[in-house]
């Protein structure tokens, strides 16, 4: 009984090492990444531009015509989450094209000759996309102030939007890591980049309710991450929003699919040097 007792003692600690180390080298990896930011931050700046563009034309022409059924929030309030979700979409799913950069600099062999888990690279990198998505929120949030969009700013609603940001850019963010596993080049990853990024936009809620979409629309929006992630900050950011999904529905989905996406990555990783 004693030795029993020890062996699972030793498992267990064995077992909150490789936790610790895990999350230690996730926390590096990152932490290499948001230096990288911090040396040329512009840019954070230009792909602010296109979601400043949907708010302040699209947005504001569509409030005054009223074309599109939003219950008791203007269509600016309504837009608003789906385009801070545009955003966290189009910076995470180009990150992949970094990684390529990396390896053709040599710089994803050394990675790979240490002894840090395969894992913990892609973690580390997600956690990095997640950061950059947060300072697309913070950009967002001023845009919207500006233009009279009524925010929620009570802290639950403001730690609920920074883990819906940065899960969706760590979820948008691995996908595009497994893409760039996958094609290996900058062109072929750049082709898919754009065409993936219209669909997984426009076949979701961000500019428009479920309730109005054809059925095989709708049935291609549930199982689209994004439409988690608009449905999620549209309860959290806007008074008056709620998720018609339901929170819970949103943070299970998209942290399934990121588990899954994440364990897919961290096994094609080793591949993008060959």
């Amino acid at each position: 009984m004693t030795f029993t007792a020890h062996a699972a003692s030793l498992t267990a600690s064995a077992d909150s090492s490789a936790v610790a180390d895990f999350v230690r080298q996730s926390l590096a990896i990152a932490d290499t990444e948001v230096r990288k930011l911090r040396r040329d931050p512009t840019e954070l700046l230009t792909r602010a531009v296109q979601p400043a563009l949907w708010l302040v034309i699209f947005g504001e022409v569509f409030t005054r015509i009223r074309a599109i059924p939003t219950g008791n929030l203007s269509y600016l309030e309504f837009m608003a989450p789906g385009v801070l979700a545009q955003s966290v979409l189009f910076s995470a799913i180009f990150f992949g094209i970094a990684v390529i950069w990396e390896r053709d600099l040599g710089i994803i062999h050394k990675l790979l000759v240490s002894p840090a888990y395969r894992g913990a690279l892609v973690m580390g990198k997600a956690i990095s996309a997640g950061l950059r998505g947060l300072t697309q929120a913070v950009i967002i949030y001023l845009l919207a102030l500006a233009l009279g969009i009524r925010l929620q700013f009570s802290v639950a609603s403001l730690l609920g939007v920074v883990a819906v940001v940065m899960l969706g850019s760590a979820l948008f963010a691995t996908f595009s890591l497994i893409v760039a596993c996958l094609v290996k080049t900058r062109e072929r990853f750049m082709g898919i980049g754009q065409v993936l990024t219209m669909p997984l936009f426009f076949a979701s809620n961000a500019i428009y309710p479920l309730a109005i979409m054809p059925r095989w629309l709708q049935a291609v929006a549930r199982v689209n991450p994004l439409t988690y992630v608009v449905d999620a900050l549209r309860g959290l950011m806007i008074q008056g929003g709620h998720s018609a999904l339901g929170l819970g529905t949103d943070f299970a989905f998209q942290a399934a699919v990121f588990v899954l996406l994440l364990t897919i990555a961290a096994r094609l990783y080793p591949g993008l040097v060959r």
